[in-house]
């Protein structure tokens, strides 16, 4: 007897399920081969969980529970939970950088979308690249889509004190290297300053961006700040396996609830807890996909005008535990009041006004009120001048204030290697008003941007008590790092830019206050210079690796590849 059409003809996965067909045939008979019964499936919604788990990515080390958490929820909805499997971006482990591949798993999350018999999805990341990437596809194949972030790791404590992933690893590094820390502090810190599964527990760039993701509508409310490893991240997984199910059969897609305002509430979002850099560059190309071209400048307006609230590591002194027992993300949003518009539509299907509207701060000293904020204006400045003529970027919450306004000596490294070679060569003449230079590093220069920025600091220097230098290249840092760092200089020495014709010795002029950066050389000297240029060969010249190069955009643009900037809708695939 041939099979009975589905019940739910409107929904996406009916085209591969209810037809009377042999097509029909082979897709249900696969199913029932996996022993499945028409009665797990027919007529109803089909979510896809999209799983960035993996043996070598220690933030999601939590994941396979919290995949049975996700599939109970859409069970109790009445859905039929799948688990796809999509590339996992560990941010500890991969060489040269995440970033390199991160358009790879954003092209992986479309296509996976598109090509599968998939109602809604469940995305499941949360160390850094996974979150913009996980979200560009999904805003790219337009398909009902809700995130759930893997959440903090707990605070660590070594003796008495309080530890912080990432950005407490720099600075004992520095302090090892001045040789204050014996070798069996350093391990002692090693062994237990990631203390659990979840992202670091400062504001680097996995918290900043799941803080995004919900600031855009693609959470729950709260989501983003929960840690990974408390029952209320598991209770969060199976609420947002249900409300996939409820988004499926409403067909709430990312197109019905982003627009201008939507990126504006995640750069208010992103200044106001002190966000990592690397937001900048993920929320453009985000936007993108969107179709919003939103640029550099409109960063810059927002960050003038909004405070920082959030005490939060790297710009302040508490971890994100505190910060969610604080209130979290919906606390700091209530908060900002009027920097927030409130009228937009979230994945619950409430707007962010009603979804914060019972939020409150629990310590004022984390979240901070606006009468007593971190800084008056924005977490991360946008610079421009002759060394960064389509910008640049810098987190002055970071940094020590006496470098903000400082003009110094150049002392110039082409790459990396020749960074970690020559660094501490006491013929390289560095002292604590040097401004160091790391050039070939950006998208193209890297390649994959590579998290290069926060240069090392001399050994000579350290030993001296110096623990900030000015330094500027055309990398990107890590979230939990920090100092006088300027980065994303745009366009990349690589292609060209400004900062491929820096010579060691010539004077920098950094002012963050006039949000300016030029190199103090005379127009005619660089055109002689530019004339000498030449780039360098390709690194990569084949596979992946080729086509990053031959379609990568610069930072000020999101470093997506340009083929997958917002177009004509891409047709669904044949069903015959």
């Amino acid at each position: 007897m041939p099979a009975e059409p589905s019940e739910n003809s409107e929904l996406h996965s009916s085209r591969w399920f209810a037809p009377d067909s042999l097509r029909g045939f082979g897709h249900r008979s696969r199913l029932k081969g996996m022993g499945y019964d028409d009665e797990d499936f027919r007529g109803k919604p089909v979510v896809a969980i999209l799983n960035t788990w993996s043996d070598l990515n220690t933030c999601h080390s939590h994941f396979p529970e919290r995949v049975k958490e996700v599939k109970r929820g859409i069970l109790q909805r009445g859905g039929f939970p799948v688990e796809i499997p999509v590339m996992s971006l560990g941010e500890m482990m991969m060489k040269p950088t995440t970033m390199l591949y991160r358009n790879l798993l954003a092209m992986e999350t479309e296509e996976v979308l598109r090509c599968h018999p998939i109602d809604a999805a469940v995305l499941m990341g949360g160390c850094d690249k996974t979150v913009p990437a996980l979200l560009m596809g999904a805003i790219s194949a337009n398909r009902p889509a809700i995130f759930l972030p893997a959440g903090p790791m707990l605070r660590a404590r070594w003796k008495d004190q309080t530890l912080g992933s990432g950005s407490d690893a720099w600075k004992y590094w520095d302090e090892r290297r001045a040789g204050n820390l014996c070798d069996e502090s350093w391990g002692q810190i090693e062994n237990c300053i990631a203390r659990s599964a979840g992202t670091c527990m400062t504001m680097g760039t996995a918290s900043t961006m799941s803080a995004i993701a919900e600031s855009l509508g693609f959470t729950l409310p709260g989501a983003s700040s929960v840690p990974a490893v408390i029952a209320e991240h598991s209770r969060l997984a199976v609420a947002t396996g249900r409300r996939a199910v409820e988004m499926a059969l409403a067909d709430l897609r990312p197109s019905s609830f982003l627009s201008p305002t939507s990126f504006d509430n995640s750069i208010v979002t992103s200044m106001a807890i002190g966000g990592s850099t690397n937001a900048i560059v993920h929320i453009i190309a985000m936007a993108r996909r969107a179709g919003i071209e939103l640029t550099l400048e409109r960063f810059d307006e927002l960050s003038r005008t909004t405070p920082v609230l959030a005490n939060i590591r790297p710009a302040g002194k508490f971890l994100m535990e505190d910060f969610f027992d604080s209130g979290g993300l919906p606390a700091l949003l209530k908060e900002l009041g009027e920097h927030i518009d409130g009228t937009r539509q979230t994945v619950n299907g409430q707007t962010l006004a009603e979804n914060i509207s019972a939020a409150e701060v629990i310590d004022a000293d984390i979240i901070r009120p606006l009468d007593n904020p971190i800084s008056a204006t924005g977490g991360t400045f946008v610079l421009r001048g002759n060394l960064a003529p389509s910008g640049c970027v810098i987190k002055p919450t970071a940094a020590s204030p006496r470098l903000l306004d400082h003009t110094g000596p150049a002392v110039v490294f082409d790459d990396y290697a020749r960074l970690k070679a020559k660094l501490n060569d006491p013929a390289s003449g560095i002292t604590g008003d040097s401004v160091l230079i790391l050039r070939n590093a950006g998208p193209q220069g890297g390649p994959g941007f590579p998290e290069w920025g926060m240069l090392p600091i001399p050994d000579h220097l350290l030993k001296q008590g110096v623990r900030d230098l000015v330094r500027i290249s055309d990398a990107r840092m890590s979230g939990t790092s920090y100092g006088a760092c300027v980065l994303h200089i745009a366009p990349e020495a690589a292609v060209g830019g400004p900062l491929g014709l820096v010579q060691t010795g010539d004077l920098i002029q950094l002012n963050v206050a006039e949000r300016s950066l030029n190199l103090l050389v005379d127009d005619d000297e660089l055109a002689r210079r530019r004339a000498a240029w030449k780039p360098r060969p390709p690194r990569y010249t084949r596979g992946y690796g080729a086509m990053f190069l031959k379609h990568v955009t610069q930072a000020d643009v999101g470093c997506d590849f340009d083929f997958l900037h917002h177009g004509d809708e891409t047709p669904d695939p044949d069903i015959f």
